[in-house]
């Protein structure tokens, strides 16, 4: 009977994320990859790393995606004098001089991590210990966060001065790299119009918490065939400089290749990509269509890919 209804739940979610996408259509034009790759990440408990210029709607993205999943929102804007205690919350002595938590803007669903680069690495790290573990630590006493709880982190590219790069680390904690480009002539038209007239576009709940929820059950409950896993595996160890299986192109070129969690993270976004197009199951292309955002942000370049302009976007077409 459960599998009867696993598949019910599965023909459903095609329909929730279709009615999801037109939500945020509503508000944000084009970008359509970009918002189906964030839905993604959700329905797999991923967090997501949004990298483009000033003004591309990333911060509106993000509150649209909240208000149409009917979740907390908190924005923390990222600064070089932010501390770990002004995100996490912090204890004070109440009235009755006993020592009280006072929770942060962390203890949220979706958490806005705006310009993530511009704070020192002591507070990024606080926010390392809340995407892994979905708690934080404060006077030795652990906090469980409320679930869902989604990291969705900005950053600019071009701007670097008073920026601290993230670690290595951390950028592996993040399940999707997504690169926000400008906007084609037609679309900029459309938010123009849309932005410099007086009418409001109402986001409705289209998810509710729970939804959510028995969404990110179902996707880990996808049966994966071996060979699809199999495929996941070894198109990241050929992202590894010193393994047998790496064509010349990444020898020549990368100095570092993609760890573990992105053979994890390559098949629950595909068991999501699939799910979300109508099968049952993931297959090869399922894999292939999730990877880039993916392995972007995991593959590291040496001097030599630098200055022959060989790009990251290249060389994970050349692992196919």
């Amino acid at each position: 009977m459960e599998q009867n209804s696993d598949v019910q739940a599965l023909n459903h979610l095609k329909v929730q994320f279709a009615d999801l996408k037109s939500e945020i259509a509503k508000v944000i034009v084009g970008q359509d990859k970009v918002v189906e790759e964030l839905i993604l990440s959700i329905f797999c408990r991923g967090h997501v790393l949004l990298v483009g210029v000033p003004g591309l709607a990333k911060t509106l993205l993000v509150k649209t995606i909240s208000d149409a999943l009917g979740l907390g929102f908190s924005r923390i804007q990222f600064t070089p004098d932010l501390m770990p205690s002004d995100i996490i919350g912090a204890e004070i002595l109440d009235e009755n001089r006993n020592f009280k938590f006072i929770k942060g803007p962390l203890f949220s669903n979706v958490i806005l991590a705006d310009e993530i680069n511009r704070t020192p690495p002591k507070t990024q790290a606080a926010l390392l210990e809340a995407m892994q573990e979905q708690s934080v630590t404060a006077a030795g006493e652990v906090h469980t966060l409320d679930k869902p709880f989604f990291v969705l982190a900005t950053q600019n590219p071009i701007e670097q001065e008073g920026t601290y790069p993230l670690p290595e680390a951390q950028l592996d904690r993040f399940m999707f790299n997504l690169q926000v480009d400008y906007p084609s002539f037609d679309e900029e038209v459309q938010i123009v119009k849309n932005t410099t007239s007086d009418i409001k576009s109402e986001i409705k709940e289209v998810l509710s918490t729970q939804d959510i929820l028995k969404i990110q059950e179902l996707v880990r409950k996808i049966p994966v065939a071996d060979n699809v896993v199999e495929y996941a595996v070894r198109l990241v160890a050929k992202t590894r400089p010193d393994s047998d299986l790496a064509p010349d192109q990444i020898k020549k070129y990368l100095s570092w290749g993609a760890g573990p969690r992105a053979s994890q993270f390559l098949v629950l976004a595909a068991k999501a990509y699939a799910a979300v197009h109508g099968k049952f199951s993931p297959d090869i292309e399922d894999v292939r269509a999730v990877s880039y955002p993916i392995l972007r942000h995991r593959i590291v370049r040496n001097y030599k890919a630098e200055a022959e302009g060989m790009s990251l976007e290249k060389l994970i077409q050349s692992l196919f």
